[in-house]
């Protein structure tokens, strides 16, 4: 009988991908969902931020209302992601930081496989972290615009209404380099050469 390779990582039996895939059917849905209401809170700032749209859509209240659903939802995935063993895995990876992530970050040459990377490279690494920073700075923000939990003073509301702005538009340029280097890699990297088993640190 051949023997399997085990993987790099625990996983959940109902979980597993096949061993061509890199992300299992759980990881694929957290990101799904994750992905779709952070699509649905940009698209609402946008009808209310950009006046042209404000006017063609109307029923701000309405807008306003989804925005707020789709902000305090978006921890959600995340949260019921933790459940499987394999997004709980990749989230430690994702928080390890090594030498060689950030000398991927700083190298022009960081797609020729000269630099080894480990299941994520540290551009990804950045960018989980910057996502989930940004979220917890608009929820706080957003919490405070909103007046929830506490009659907050005008000139708090106004500078939480400055920061939440300016971290929504640095989320959606975020989210559109995202995009775009997903569709030009894939959900890997641009050789796999560069790609190196994972070790703990």
């Amino acid at each position: 009988m051949t023997s399997t390779p085990m993987s790099d990582h625990p996983m959940d039996g109902a979980t597993n991908p096949s061993p061509d895939r890199r992300f299992s059917t759980a990881e694929v849905v957290v990101h799904g969902a994750f992905a779709v209401l952070i699509g649905i809170g940009i698209a609402t700032a946008a009808i209310m931020w950009i006046d042209t749209l404000s006017i063609a859509v109307g029923r701000r209240d309405l807008v306003r209302t989804i925005h707020l659903a789709a902000g305090l939802l978006a921890p959600l995935p995340l949260a019921i992601g933790l459940l499987s063993a394999r997004f709980r895995s990749d989230v430690a990876l994702l928080e390890r930081w090594s030498p060689h992530d950030v000398e991927w970050l700083r190298a022009k040459d960081r797609r020729s496989g000269r630099i080894p990377v480990t299941r994520f490279n540290g551009g990804q690494k950045l960018n989980a972290a910057l996502t989930v920073g940004a979220l917890v700075v608009l929820l706080g923000t957003g919490t405070i615009m909103s007046g929830w939990l506490w009659s907050w003073p005008t000139s708090t509301r106004t500078d939480a209404t400055w920061v939440h702005d300016w971290t929504a538009f640095a989320l959606t340029l975020a989210v559109v380099g995202h995009i775009a280097f997903a569709l030009r890699y894939g959900s890997g990297d641009s050789t796999n050469a560069e790609r190196a088993p994972d070790t703990p640190t």
